[in-house]
């Protein structure tokens, strides 16, 4: 941000639209600048969004996990090599934020040193019945599954809050037309952001406070 040459005025444009969810393209004709300023300029957001992005304190109380798989045209086999897609998991505080990771895979070898980083003993922590789960049966968290063959809720045993995260943060970046893999974690921790501040408002304020702190 530095070394932008764009006026004040266009900067502040290009950051409202970013906020509205526009693509670098649309931003570019109505702003007058050149695509090319305008996906510079967009990456540079989604780099600032992620130097700050949350030192989340532990989860407690009630956590949903998931994976999910991003990218890829076809559908891949669960946790082996799901075809040409990006492996992503997932925790959400129920009526609380949510926090996302790229993971080598869904084994449990690598999902639980996750959920036990991040989610406080004793809580009660709720999935699906993907067997990588299965050693939360014997652990330090009251763990519910729900089976997504037979109903998505049960009362209070559901995933739907980070089911819901997934399908928003997919949406958001279908309209890229494909989101180049190497950058795909800052689009992942764009989506984690606008979600843990759902508040307009709030984020072009404080997307605005961090561009003006990083031109120094």
């Amino acid at each position: 941000m530095r070394k932008s040459r764009l006026s004040w005025y266009k900067q502040k444009r290009l950051i409202e639209l970013f906020v509205a969810g526009t693509t670098a393209r649309t931003a570019s004709s109505l702003v007058g600048v050149n695509k090319t300023t305008a996906s510079f300029y967009f990456h540079r957001l989604r780099m600032i969004i992620f130097e700050h992005q949350e030192h989340m304190e532990m989860f407690d109380g009630e956590v949903e996990a998931d994976e999910s798989y991003f990218g890829g045209q076809r559908k891949g086999k669960r946790g082996r090599g799901a075809a040409g897609k990006v492996p992503v998991f997932g925790l959400l505080k129920r009526n609380g934020k949510v926090f996302t990771v790229i993971i080598p895979n869904a084994k449990a070898e690598t999902l639980i040193p996750i959920i036990r980083e991040k989610v406080k003993p004793d809580s009660i922590v709720y999935t699906d019945t993907w067997r990588s789960y299965n050693a939360l049966d014997v652990s330090e968290f009251k763990h519910y599954r729900i089976n997504h063959s037979q109903l998505f809720a049960d009362k209070t045993n559901h995933i739907n809050g980070i089911e819901n995260f997934w399908s928003q943060a997919k949406r958001h970046m279908r309209k890229f037309n494909g989101v180049p893999e190497e950058h795909f974690y800052l689009y992942l921790k764009e989506c984690e952001w606008r979600f843990n501040n759902s508040n307009p408002k709030s984020q072009l304020n404080e997307l605005t406070q961090w561009v003006k702190v990083s031109m120094g």
